[in-house]
C-alpha cells in the first residue's frame, strides 16, 4: 500500500492532468442524461398493470388515461368542442367523455344519471385524457392554454409534466444552499481559509464525474436527479477532511511533504475504505428492490461514494500537495472551542443514556413498522400547490374518480356481455364502456363506424373502459382492483389484462411491500460482515449497527407518534440511505476510542475520543443535516420533501446517538472489545484521568 501511494505523490501531474479530462468529458455528458418522472415506469416490467399498458399500446396505438380536465360553465356542444380541440393536440392519443358512453342528441333527462354524474354536473365537463408520457411536458401545458385557468387538471400526466419544471428549479436552491452551508462550517471547523476551498473542489469534480457517468444508465429517476449529487457531497464530505487532519499531524513529524501525504494516507486508508464501504453497501442494498427507484438511487449513489472515494486517495493528495504553500498561507487560528468539558459531560451521562437507549429500542422499532403509508403519485402535490388544488377542485365536483381499462379476448360476445354486467354490479363502478356496452351483443360490428370499433376493438382484444369512483389509493381502490380482476378471471382466466392509474398502484403498493425485508436484511447483514472483517471483532458490529439502527427505527417512529402517513417508496429508500451515511461516525468514534484505549484507562479514553471527534462527526453531520432539511423545505414534490426531512432529521438522531449512547456502549463493553488474541490491554498500564498518575 504504501509503494502505491509513494507513485501517487509522485505522478500527481499525471492524476491532475486525468481527472481535468475526466471532469471535462462528463461535465459535457451530464446534459444529455435523460429523467424520469413518472414512477410508474419504475414498477417491474413484469408487473401485471406495466404488461397491460404494453398490450394495450400495441393492440390499440394508446394508453390508458392518465389526465382528467374538469371545464366548468360549458354546455354539451361547447364540451364537444373542447373535446375535439384537446384530441388535436399533439401528443393526445385519446380523449373521452359522455359521448363515448351514451347519446348526447337525446334530452340528458332521459339519460342514465349515474353514468351522466360521472362526465357532467351542473353543467361541469369531467374529460379524461391519453397523454402520450413521452410528450407530455409539452402537451400538458398545451391543453391548460385551450382550457384555460379556471379549468382543473389532475393524473399522472399533470404530475410528470409539473414535477419535470418544478424539481429543475428546486434542484439549484437545494444545491446553493447545501454547498453555501458546507463552505461555512469547513471555515469554522479548519485552519486554513484555502483548505474549506479545496476540500469542496475536489468533491465537485467527484460529483460532476458521477453525475456524467450516469449515462451509463441511459436514464435516471427524478429522486436520483434531485438528490443522488447533494448526498454525495454530504455522505463524501468527511473523508477528503479526514485526509487533511492526517496529514496536518503529519507534517508536524517531517520536514517532507510527501513523506508527509504517503504517511497520512497510509494511516487514513484503512478508515476511510471501511466507512466508503459501509456506506457504499448501504446504497447497494437497494439494488435489490424490485420497484426500480431503488437500483436507480442506489447504484447511482454507491458509484458516486466509489468515485468519492478514488478522487480522495488519488486527487486530493495531488491538489494538497500542489497548493500546500498557499495553504499555508492562509492559516488562521482556530475558531472551534475545546471540547474536552463537553468530553467529561459525556462521560458523567453515559450510564443514565445507555439505560434511556435500552429502554426505548422496543417501542421506536413497533412504532417504525406501525405507520400509516402513501403508496402511489396522488398524494406527491400538497394543497398550496397549483396541481394540489386542482385535484380537490375537482375531487369536491365529482368526488373521487379513475378510469380502468380492461381487454378480453375478442370475440365472445355473450361472455363479455356476462362480464360487464358483473363490472357494473360491482360497488364503486360507475359507468363501462365497451362494444357490448355501446351497440349490444346483437348489433354486428359492421354495422358501427370506423372511428367507434377502433377504440373499442382490436385484431386480437376488446377494450372496455371502466369508470370508478374511488380515488388512485387506499383500501377501498386496492379492493375494487382485487375484484374487477375475479371477475375478470372467472370468464378469461389468465388471458385477460388490467391498467389505470389505481391498478399501477396496487401493484406498486404489491411490489415495494415484498421489497422491505430483503433490502433492510441485505444492508444490516453486509455493513455488519464489513465492520466484522474491518475491526476483528464481533461485538462491536453488533454495537454500531444496533446504535445506527435504532437512530433509523427513532426516525421512522415520529411519523406515527405524529400521526402522519409517510411514502412507502420513502421509508424503504431511508433505511438504507441512513444506514450508509451515517455508521461512518460510529466507526469514526469507535475507532479513535480503540486507538486512545491501547495507551489510557477507560475512562479517560472516552474524554479524549469524544473531545477528539466531536468536531469531525458535527462537520459532517450538520451538512447531512442541513441539506436534507433544506430538500425538505425546498421541494414541492412531497415525495421529495418528505426524503429531505427525514434525512435531516435522522442524521440528527445518528449524531445524538453516536455522541452520547455509543460511549457508554463501548465502556460497558470495553473488556470484550480490547481483548485480542488471549492479551487483555486493559490489565496494561494506562495513563489516568488524573494527569501524571498510572492505572495498574
Amino acid at each position: 500500500m504504501r509503494g502505491f501511494f509513494t507513485g501517487v505523490v509522485r505522478r500527481r501531474r499525471w492524476i491532475m492532468a486525468l481527472f481535468a479530462l475526466g471532469f471535462i468529458v462528463c461535465l459535457g455528458a451530464w446534459s444529455m442524461v435523460a429523467v424520469n418522472y413518472d414512477m410508474n415506469d419504475y414498477l417491474p416490467p413484469d408487473s401485471p398493470s406495466t404488461v397491460a399498458v404494453n398490450v394495450m399500446a400495441d393492440e390499440f396505438g394508446g394508453g390508458i388515461p392518465n389526465a382528467r380536465v374538469m371545464i366548468p360553465d360549458v354546455t354539451v356542444p361547447q364540451a364537444l368542442e373542447y373535446k375535439r380541440s384537446i384530441a388535436a393536440v399533439d401528443g393526445v392519443l385519446d380523449v373521452t367523455w359522455l359521448d363515448d358512453a351514451v347519446d348526447v342528441t337525446v334530452p340528458l333527462a332521459t339519460v342514465d344519471s349515474a353514468v351522466l354524474k360521472t362526465y357532467y354536473r351542473d353543467g361541469t365537463a369531467l374529460l379524461s385524457v391519453t397523454v402520450d408520457e413521452e410528450r407530455c411536458i409539452d402537451a400538458i401545458p398545451a391543453i391548460r392554454a385551450i382550457v384555460g385557468d379556471s379549468a382543473a387538471m389532475s393524473g399522472s400526466a399533470v404530475s410528470t409534466a409539473v414535477a419535470t419544471t418544478s424539481t429543475l428549479a428546486e434542484i439549484h436552491v437545494i444545491a446553493v444552499g447545501g454547498i453555501a452551508f458546507a463552505l461555512v462550517v469547513l471555515l469554522l471547523t479548519m485552519t486554513s481559509w484555502l483548505e474549506p476551498v479545496l476540500v469542496l473542489g475536489g468533491l465537485g469534480v467527484a460529483v460532476v464525474i458521477n453525475a456524467g457517468t450516469n449515462l451509463i444508465f441511459g436514464e435516471i429517476s427524478f429522486v436520483t436527479n434531485a438528490a443522488g449529487n447533494i448526498l454525495q457531497l454530504a455522505v463524501s464530505l468527511d473523508y477528503s477532511v479526514f485526509l487533511i487532519h492526517r496529514f496536518d499531524e503529519c507534517r508536524l513529524r517531517t520536514d517532507d511533504r510527501e513523506e508527509a501525504m504517503v504517511n497520512a494516507l497510509c494511516l487514513s486508508a484503512s478508515s476511510i475504505v471501511s466507512s466508503g464501504l459501509t456506506t457504499v453497501i448501504g446504497f447497494v442494498a437497494l439494488a435489490l428492490m424490485r420497484f426500480r427507484i431503488g437500483p436507480d438511487l442506489g447504484l447511482a449513489l454507491a458509484k458516486g461514494v466509489a468515485i468519492s472515494l478514488v478522487t480522495v486517495f488519488l486527487f486530493m493528495p495531488s491538489v494538497l500537495l500542489s497548493c500546500c504553500k498557499a495553504v499555508d498561507k492562509t492559516r488562521h487560528r482556530s475558531f472551534m472551542p475545546g471540547f474536552d468539558k463537553f468530553g467529561k459531560a459525556v462521560r458523567r451521562m453515559a450510564v443514565p443514556m445507555v439505560c434511556l437507549f435500552l429502554l426505548i429500542i422496543a417501542p421506536v422499532y413497533l412504532a417504525s413498522n406501525a405507520n400509516d403509508y402513501y403508496y402511489g403519485a396522488s398524494h406527491i402535490f400538497g394543497p398550496d400547490t397549483q396541481l394540489g388544488s386542482d385535484m380537490d377542485a375537482i375531487r369536491q365536483v365529482f368526488g373521487e374518480s379513475d378510469t380502468y381499462v380492461l381487454l378480453v379476448p375478442k370475440g365472445d360476445t355473450a361472455t363479455q356481455t356476462a362480464l360487464s354486467r358483473d363490472l357494473h354490479g360491482l360497488d364503486h363502478v360507475t359507468g363501462v364502456i365497451s362494444y357490448v356496452d355501446s351497440a349490444g351483443a346483437e348489433v354486428p360490428m359492421e354495422y358501427l363506424d370506423e372511428a367507434t370499433l377502433s377504440q373499442l376493438e382490436s385484431d386480437d382484444y376488446s377494450r372496455m373502459v371502466i369508470s370508478v369512483d374511488v380515488p388512485y389509493e387506499g383500501e377501498e381502490t386496492f379492493a375494487l382492483v382485487e375484484a374487477v380482476r375475479a371477475a375478470a378471471e372467472r370468464y378469461y382466466p389468465g388471458a385477460y389484462y388490467l391498467a389505470g392509474e389505481g391498478v399501477s398502484t396496487y401493484d406498486l403498493m404489491d411490489t415495494v411491500t415484498a421489497d422491505m425485508v430483503k433490502v433492510n436484511l441485505l444492508a444490516i447483514g453486509a455493513v455488519f460482515l464489513v465492520l466484522l472483517l474491518t475491526m476483528r471483532s464481533l461485538v462491536l458490529p453488533v454495537i454500531l449497527v444496533l446504535s445506527i439502527e435504532t437512530a433509523i427505527w427513532l426516525n421512522l417512529a415520529v411519523p406515527y407518534f405524529t400521526n402522519k402517513p409517510i411514502f412507502y417508496i420513502t421509508y424503504l429508500i431511508i433505511s438504507a440511505i441512513q444506514l450508509g451515511a451515517t455508521v461512518d461516525y460510529a466507526i469514526l468514534l469507535t475507532d479513535r476510542y480503540r486507538e486512545n484505549r491501547l495507551r489510557m484507562d477507560r475512562k479517560t479514553a472516552v474524554v479524549r475520543t469524544v473531545s477528539g471527534v466531536t468536531v469531525s462527526i458535527l462537520t459532517s453531520g450538520s451538512v447531512l443535516t442541513v441539506v436534507g432539511l433544506l430538500m425538505g423545505a425546498v421541494s414541492t414534490n412531497q415525495l421529495l420533501a418528505q426524503l429531505g426531512l427525514l434525512l435531516g432529521r435522522g442524521a440528527i438522531f445518528s449524531v445524538v446517538i453516536v455522541i452520547f449512547v455509543l460511549p457508554g456502549l463501548l465502556l460497558a463493553f470495553d473488556r470484550l472489545i480490547l481483548r485480542r488474541g488471549g492479551k487483555d490491554p486493559a490489565k496494561e498500564p494506562q495513563t489516568s484521568l488524573e494527569e501524571g498518575t498510572i492505572e495498574p
